[in-house]
């Protein structure tokens, strides 16, 4: 059994931002691979930020754009927030909570075993910023541990 831990820096342009990260995602996990040849178990990917959020779904540009109406209309930017009196973020921290901080997905001989249109994305929810910083914990078989049984 493996467990190797990573991480990914992302930097955002806008207040709000939906990020692919999966080809990120997939780099490292190659990279791992070829030290550690994980063939088999899951990644959890985690979001060291209260304002942002990882998520899974379809790289749609429509999509992802009703995906930020909905979510802007259902979190108003500004409704008299108590956190807004210490820093005026309460809305970014508000849609955190409701979308959360982590997603796990399966590896299965060596891939991320992803649906065929879902991709990983961080939602970037009080930007622009730089080096937000995203966990990757690989846990799983390595090709050696199957051969030895």
């Amino acid at each position: 059994m493996a467990v190797i831990n990573k991480s990914l820096r992302v930097s955002s342009s806008h207040n709000f931002q939906i990020i692919d990260i999966t080809r990120d995602i997939v780099a490292i996990l190659n990279e791992t691979s070829k030290e550690n040849k994980i063939s088999d178990g899951i990644v959890n990917i985690f979001t060291k930020h209260s304002t942002s959020a990882i998520r899974v779904n379809e790289n749609e540009k429509g999509l992802l754009l009703d995906f930020e109406k909905i979510l802007k209309d259902i979190v108003k930017e500004k409704d008299n927030y108590k956190h807004d009196f210490i820093d005026n973020n309460a809305a970014s921290h508000i849609m955190a909570f409701l979308l959360g901080s982590s997603e796990t997905i399966p590896i299965v001989d060596g891939r991320l075993d992803l649906g065929t249109w879902q991709s990983i994305f961080f939602i970037e929810l009080d930007g622009p910023r730089t080096n937000r910083t995203v966990d990757l914990t690989f846990i799983g078989d390595d090709y050696g541990t199957l051969k030895e049984s």
